[in-house]
Formats: C-alpha cells, structure tokens, sequence
C-alpha cells in the first residue's frame, strides 16, 4: 500500500461496478490497520496470493525499482495493470512491459495523475486551442521539504509529474536533455534538480525539482507570445490565470510592452485520481486504451532516462523521441 495506496483505494472503492478485494503489504502495521478499518477487504504480505485471486485488475504501488518486476508478474498472471509512476525504472523495461500487455490483450496504464487535472485539462485546451500564440518556454517547479527516498533521487520521484504534464500539453517530446543536480544530505542521492528541455521547434522547458525546498510550490508558468498562463496547484480557488500581457520588437532592438486583463477560468473540480481510476476501470471493462497507457508512460521514462544518464556524465544528452 505504501503512502499513495490508500489513495488510489479510496478513489477505487468509491467507484460503482467495482471493489477493492485485496491487498498486498510487507508491512504488518499496514495490513493490521485495513483489517481494523476495512474488514472486508483481504490481506496478504505474498502478491503472488493477488495474482492467483479471480481479481481483474492490480494496482503496483510499490518502490520504483520494483515496478518491472511486479508489472510482468501481474501480466503474465493475466492481470489488467496500473503502474504508479514512473511506469518503470528503464526505458527497456517499460519497452518489455508494452509488448507483453500488447501479447496477451491487457490494459497497461501509468499513474500520470496529473493527465487527469481538470486544471491541466484547461490549461491544454488553451495551449491546443492557440489562444497562447506561439509557445516560448515553460517554466515548472515542484519542490517542498520531504518526502525523502532512499531507492530513486529527486529527478525520478517528482519529475515525472511535469514530465507528464508536458508531453500530454503539447503533444511532442524534447530533443535534449541537460542536468544540474546535487546531493546535499545523502552524498549519492540527489535531492535538488534543475532539467532543461529542448524541443525541435526551439520551445524550451525548465523543471526544478526539490525536496529540500521550505515551502511547497507546484507551479507551471507557460510564455506564449500573445498570452502567458500560470498554473498553481496549491491554489484550489485560482488554479488557472491567463494574463493577457507579453513583449514585442518592432524594430530591433526596440522591445514594446503590452499589459491587459488577468482571465482566471471557471474549473467544474473533480479529483483528479478519482478520474484516473474511473479510466482504469472502464478501460478494463471496454477493452479501450486509457488516457495515460503504457506508451505515455513509456514516452516520459525516456526523459527521465536521459536526464539521469545527462546527470551522470554532465553533458546533454538526445533523448531519441520519436513524436507519433
């Protein structure tokens, strides 16, 4: 179950057509603590006792490392599959993952919750839409104090949420990676990052990831020529601002400024990971791809793979994206 379990439980239980029937943990205290509140529900420490079980679908909630291995297991048990993100720890793997649930006619989804966000959802309707203009850069920053991991660093725990985001807004992936990260309480892990994405059309995006940060921040600031868009997650009332301001050359190198309304839209609020295992459910039942499928999930891995393997040689890296 971990710390996103209990979650994705929640959001599934209160679901018509579909139940939560069992549940996987190492941890004893966790299990003990389903068996107090949720009695109804059966509790194992084998996953293998899940994959043996008449149920449809399984949900991995697990350390990233163990993603692949679970996933095929869950595969290869027939099993309907949902990945917390990131879908796996290589690009290889999830490549192995995709081709297996293609084999056997299983539905393989990554939890990018955020593709769910009726938020994001509107932010991409203005970025589609060209009400934007031409997009200059991104700018994303997710950083708080904690949580800290000791299996996977800051790059493969919180990127991929605007990984995600940013792939799913535009609908292209960058060309090529560049890193500066560092490690400031455990020497081989870092927990403070800066990612910055190239894109054919010269967009450009940054991400700065943290767990060493004061306060929360989860924001993504998108710079089009003719409107800007600041997206602020931790502001439920003010979600979306569209500012119809910007800058112009007429004659190089004159720079003329042009400042008008702030438009804050209306946002019908669902919780996104309700709408995600609302998709999960109903790709199960129809046999239709779910929004986030294993080849999203795959396209983010490849970011995540170059940013590390660029983190690890200090240079810039070509992710080697092909868009569909």
């Amino acid at each position: 179950m971990g710390y996103w379990g209990p979650k994705i439980a929640r959001n599934l239980d209160g679901l018509s057509q579909v139940s939560v029937t069992m549940v996987a943990d190492l941890d004893q205290s966790r299990l003990a603590s389903i068996a107090v509140n949720q009695p109804w529900i059966k509790t194992t420490t084998d996953f293998y006792d899940i994959l043996n079980s008449d149920v449809d679908g399984v949900v991995i909630a697990a350390p990233v490392r163990a993603h692949y291995r679970l996933a095929k297991e869950a595969l290869l048990h027939d099993k309907h599959v949902l990945v917390e993100k990131p879908l796996t720890a290589s690009v290889a793997e999830a490549e192995e993952l995709i081709e297996l649930a293609r084999e056997r006619n299983l539905i393989l989804m990554v939890g990018h919750t955020f593709e769910y966000s009726p938020a994001v959802n509107e932010l991409r309707k203005l970025v589609q839409n060209g009400d934007l203009g031409k997009i200059y850069c991104v700018e994303a920053e997710r950083v708080n104090l904690g949580l800290f991991r000791s299996d996977i660093n800051v790059i493969w725990d919180l990127a991929p949420h605007d990984v995600s985001i940013l792939l799913y807004l535009f609908g292209k992936t960058p060309e090529r990676v560049k890193v500066q990260a560092n490690a400031h309480l455990q020497s081989h892990i870092a927990d403070i990052a800066h990612l910055d994405l190239e894109f054919a059309d010269q967009m450009t995006a940054h991400i700065h990831v943290s767990w060493l940060h004061p306060c929360k921040i989860r924001r993504v600031t998108v710079i089009g020529d003719a409107r800007m868009v600041v997206y602020d997650d931790t502001n439920p009332s003010e979600m979306i601002k569209v500012y119809n301001k910007g800058a112009d050359v007429h004659a190089d190198p004159v720079v003329s400024y042009r400042y008008g309304a702030i438009t804050i839209p209306h946002i019908d609020w669902v919780e996104p990971l309700r709408l995600e295992c609302e998709d999960f459910v109903n790709s199960i039942r129809t046999g239709n791809p779910p929004r986030a499928n294993g080849e999203v999930g795959l396209a983010v891995v490849r970011v995540l793979e170059a940013a590390q393997l660029a983190l690890e040689k200090q240079e810039a890296i070509n992710t080697a994206v092909t868009v569909q």
